[in-house]
């Protein structure tokens, strides 16, 4: 065993906690980028950025990553002079502060995948080092406060301003004193808990800790004065943080105290109860979850043989009923421990379009709304590239050029909208849209070679016709014919969702992801049909209903399919359409379709109802099973994949299920009616 120390051991931790720092560092820069457009101070993004690359620096020291010490100690003096002159930059020092961040990116990712990292480039480093904050005034509202000399001293620039403008904006501002004592120690009352009170109602300029001067009655000690903003008035705020009103001291404009302390690195900095998990051991419980869910339909098997032999089973049915719920509630934790954000996912966009933008010489406003929707890591890095090629092809493909919408009577910013709405407890549709030209259906039907398309669904197929763009010229962000084709091998056969568009010419497009939050365990449908049984995910079902033979139209039909793989002789399909809340419903019996036997069934049928690019489609069943969450293992040999067969899972008997997609399956359907490739 070594004494010394190895710096390797930490590589993956640092890793993690950078590409986090990094990914608020550009975050803020756009921040501080657009506020510059606007001649608008930004004095705390600018005290954020310096802590995330002091934080950083101290990371890479830590972990023996040079060139990245480099690249951020150089930002922080960058970052250190803008903080006094009131947290501001020039667009220039943005740029290349961008620059060094992608620097910093590239060496991380190297470390990660165990490549030499590079030095940090040395005309990037003389240019930091070398730039030089241009002498700005103050903003007009910086002024002056009654904040007490030894308090407005211990203030950077960058929080006079924050100070001062929130007041100049008809804020109130309040100086918060808090003794600590072993009393409101025992009673969980600490500088830690005032401050997290503090931080939901108040905007913390501040935290100042003072010393307590000794008096007869109590020893010296230690205090702390918390600089606040505020919209409410003294009472509610003394409420919300738990002290008493004579705790708060009023700040209003008065005459300006001493210099500042320069001190960016505020000590006081809220802590957060995260822990780091590696994503496999998240990955390793996930599976260790799909043996214990295996299990249980094994244990519900047993019981139902069990209770057919005239077994007493009441008891051990309470058992596996709660056994059952016990695994439904683990499912949810751990569910809930591999989720990530939406917004956390689509962070890196605004980079993206703020790239695109200057590569194209559009002006783009971007508009993200993702609310607090959360998905599976794993559908969140595969959903991530197509939302990429969709943002891609808005701005350059759909967005006009300035002088293109100053013609047609729009802005000269366009606008791209990335939103998402939950759809159900499984499911999440992610919109992408702009305010462009549209899409010319007559020109993408020329470039196919194909008649024009009638509806936003055809027209998509086209799109999605694997090596076609609309573009003649082959560009740095498009024209490659990679594109629309992507997008749905990752939505539709990777993740078994849906993907639609709606595009109106000279307005703009919309088109729409609609996934499941989890592709792993996910709850389902089983059913008998031909005597076998088959699953399908409950996601994917609009509705189940009773086929009844009196709400039904049949007919003869020409067109044949085939029995089976092994009997190549083909057999009518007849046309039958289910009247349902007053639409007809074309009805497929899947005996016939999967070329199996029909078996003797019950007067009625079931039928499962879907929805493929809004028409409904019904599959007629034998039997309904029930409802259960299944464990679905993927069939990743492409020598044994078929479509409309999305993988295999265990309902306890040991033998392998079918899981269907029937929605791959309409598609085939409607491609054979058509006479067009699936």
């Amino acid at each position: 065993m070594s004494d010394g120390f190895d710096p390797t051991e930490f590589i993956a931790g640092f890793i993690a906690e950078t590409e986090e720092h990094l990914a608020s560092a550009n975050a803020n820069l756009l921040a501080v980028e657009a506020a510059a457009a606007h001649d608008q101070p930004t004095p705390r993004q600018i005290r954020e950025l310096f802590r995330s690359f002091h934080t950083v620096k101290g990371l890479a020291a830590m972990v023996a990553v040079e060139p990245v010490v480099d690249l951020a100690h150089a930002m922080e003096s960058v970052l250190r002079e803008a903080d006094t002159v009131a947290g501001r930059l020039s667009p220039a020092a943005v740029e290349l502060l961008l620059r060094a961040v992608r620097a910093i990116e590239s060496r991380v990712q190297a470390l990660g995948k165990g490549q030499p990292v590079a030095p940090a480039p040395t005309q990037l480093l003389d240019a930091l080092n070398g730039l030089r904050q241009e002498a700005m005034p103050a903003a007009s509202h910086e002024g002056s406060t009654s904040l007490a000399p030894e308090l407005w001293n211990k203030l950077a620039a960058a929080e006079r301003v924050q100070l001062t403008g929130g007041l100049a904006a008809g804020r109130r501002a309040f100086v918060l004193r808090f003794v600590p004592s072993v009393e409101q120690a025992s009673a969980g009352v600490t500088i830690t808990s005032i401050r997290e009170k503090a931080t939901a109602v108040a905007e913390v300029v501040k935290v100042v800790p003072q010393s307590v001067a000794a008096t007869p009655d109590a020893p010296p000690g230690l205090a702390f004065a918390l600089i606040l903003l505020v919209e409410t008035d003294a009472p509610a705020l003394a409420q919300a943080v738990g002290l008493d009103i004579e705790a708060l001291t009023p700040v209003v404009s008065a005459a300006p105290p001493a210099e500042p302390d320069d001190n960016l690195v505020d000590d006081e900095q809220q802590r957060r109860g995260v822990v780091r998990v590696d994503v496999a051991r998240l990955d390793d419980a996930l599976e260790r979850l799909s043996a214990l869910v295996v299990t249980q339909f094994r244990l519900s098997r047993t019981l139902a043989s069990m209770r057919a032999a005239g077994a007493d089973v009441r008891e051990l049915s309470a058992v596996v009923a709660e056994n059952g719920r016990q695994l439904r509630d683990l499912r949810a934790s751990i569910m809930r421990a591999r989720m990530v954000s939406v917004a956390e996912l689509l962070e890196r966009i605004p980079l993206l379009v703020r790239g695109l933008s200057r590569a194209t010489g559009k002006d783009v406003r971007l508009v993200l709304a993702t609310g607090d929707a959360e998905l599976d890591k794993a559908v969140a890095e595969r959903i991530f590239p197509a939302i990429v090629h969709l943002v891609r092809n808005a701005v350059d493909h759909a967005i006009e050029s300035p002088a293109e919408r100053r013609a047609a009577g729009k802005p000269d910013t366009g606008l791209l909208t990335v939103a998402c709405h939950d759809r159900s407890d499984n499911q999440l549709e992610l919109t992408v849209g702009d305010d462009g030209r549209g899409i010319d259906a007559a020109a993408v039907a020329q470039r196919a070679g194909a008649p024009v398309p009638d509806s936003d669904a055809a027209l998509l197929d086209l799109l999605a016709r694997p090596g076609l763009s609309t573009k003649t010229t082959v560009t740095t962000t498009s024209g490659r014919g990679v594109g629309m084709d992507v997008v749905r091998r990752i939505a539709v056969d990777e993740l078994r969702g849906e993907l639609s568009m709606r595009t109106t010419p000279g307005r703009g497009t919309t088109f729409a992801l609609r996934i499941p939050l989890s592709i792993t365990i996910v709850d389902a449908f089983s059913f008998l049909c031909g005597g076998q049984t088959f699953v399908v995910p409950v996601a994917m079902i609009e509705e189940v209903q009773e086929l009844d033979p009196g709400r039904t139209v049949r007919g003869p039909d020409r067109r044949r399919v085939p029995r089976g793989e092994g009997d190549r002789r083909r057999v009518p399909r007849a046309t039958e359409m289910l009247a349902r809340r007053g639409e007809a419903v074309p009805v497929v019996r899947l005996h016939e379709l999967l070329g199996l036997e029909a078996s003797e069934v019950a007067a009625r049928q079931k039928a499962i109802v879907v929805r493929r690019e809004g028409a409904p489609l019904a599959f007629a069943v034998d039997r309904m099973l029930g409802q259960q969450e299944i464990v679905m293992r993927p069939i990743v040999d492409r020598l044994v994949a078929v479509q409309g067969i999305s993988g295999t899972t265990d309902l306890g008997d040991g033998r392998p299920t079918l899981v269907l997609d029937l929605l791959a399956i309409g598609e085939q359907l409607l491609a054979a009616s058509t006479g067009t490739p699936a």
